[in-house]
């Protein structure tokens, strides 16, 4: 179906006699090469490539606004050089859930540091 919709490479072989690591690399690599050509070689995706990769379709991007900037020049700087697979709409590190189980160790440590320096093992 997707050489119907769209340019592709011969997909390499999905008979591996073994199971040998050197050989599962082999069509691993194969397998990343078919992928990287599909995207590089077509604009756009079509919707069952995506399917096929199991990727959920993204929403388009936002444009960012700034009073007084050219609406041109705010549109060709707002296009990406590539299609997006994956979004995440809120940066997990920076913006942690409020309800997270897990103590964040890292300034939890920074804390105990600064604070409570005597309490450190020597």
């Amino acid at each position: 179906q997707l050489k119907k919709c769209i340019r592709t490479p011969e997909i390499p072989s999905k008979h591996v006699r073994n199971w040998v690591p050197k050989v599962l690399e082999q069509r691993r690599q194969g397998l990343e090469l078919y992928l990287q050509t599909v995207i590089l070689e077509n604009e756009e995706l079509p919707k069952i490539f995506l399917d096929f990769l199991n990727v959920r379709h993204v929403p388009t991007l936002p444009k960012a606004e700034s009073c007084g900037t050219d609406i041109s020049v705010l549109h060709l700087s707002s296009k990406l050089s590539h299609q997006p697979v994956l979004l995440f709409l809120r940066d997990p590190y920076v913006l942690p859930k409020a309800n997270d189980d897990f103590p964040n160790v890292v300034i939890e440590g920074i804390l105990h540091g600064i604070f409570y320096p005597h309490l450190l093992p020597r």
